[in-house]
């Protein structure tokens, strides 16, 4: 089967591994062909791509960047469209998330907390604007429920996810009316795989979540993909999924 050449486009960031990788898999199914990035992810991401290559030839596709490199931005962008023809969405997902004690927070933790979460999905925004544009497309940031409501230990990531959540909506306003700008606000979803929340944390965690479990990947793959493709009169929103946690915070 020959992939359709008007088929959507969306590029996400960090989509090789974890929630990232379930995004891809979510719009991929909902027909969308995929630009899947990673930094040191190739053999995840390759593996991926692969799959989603042999249900539909000429569907998926992974490129390897530096986010924290601003200058090989555009060329990213550049990238997808020179690959699939356009670029109808981004999804800012790809994130450092690691505990900063206060007074021992230096400049590399401050240049890869600020740098993946807020630096990177501006200038990718900014990069990815002008084709957004010519498609109508839109722009999906993972923020945190933390942006609203900071998690203890964790200063400089809430910082930097705060940020986020501004700029989720000064872009809405800045590239209104043909690009729409939202945000999702995950809670516990998939705990780190370094261990920062032992158990007990995660009990305490799951105890004051109101439905009373972790969520999946899979909630916020479809909440993503309702917001690209569903939700044409949305812009300038931070939609949680977190169980209800964030309404009792």
């Amino acid at each position: 089967m020959i992939e359709n050449p008007i088929a959507p486009v969306v590029l996400v960031t960090g989509g090789a591994r974890r929630v990232g990788a379930e995004l891809v898999r979510c719009l991929h199914e909902a027909g969308a062909r995929v630009a899947v990035h990673y930094r040191h992810s190739r053999s995840e991401a390759e593996a991926l791509v692969a799959a989603l290559e042999r249900l539909r030839p000429g569907s998926a596709l992974a490129l390897q960047a530096d986010l924290l490199d601003c200058s090989c931005l555009p060329s990213l962008v550049e990238s997808v469209v020179a690959h699939f023809g356009r670029l109808d969405g981004l999804v800012n997902n790809a994130s450092s998330f690691f505990p900063t004690a206060l007074g021992e927070i230096d400049e590399t933790a401050w240049v890869d907390l600020i740098g993946s979460n807020l630096k990177a999905p501006l200038f990718l925004a900014q990069a990815a604007a002008p084709n957004l544009t010519a498609s109508g497309g839109s722009i999906v940031n993972i923020v945190d429920i933390h942006a609203e409501r900071p998690l203890k230990g964790y200063p400089l990531y809430c910082a930097a996810k705060a940020g986020l959540l501004g700029l989720t909506r000064a872009l809405a306003q800045e590239l209104a009316p043909r690009v729409r700008v939202n945000g999702v606000a995950p809670g516990a979803i998939e705990w780190p795989d370094d261990g920062q929340f032992p158990p007990p944390e995660r009990e305490r965690i799951v105890a004051h979540t109101l439905l009373g479990r972790v969520g999946s990947p899979s909630d916020i793959a479809r909440t993503v993909r309702f917001l690209l493709f569903d939700a044409p009169y949305v812009t300038g929103q931070i939609l949680s999924v977190d169980g209800g946690r964030s309404a009792h915070l």
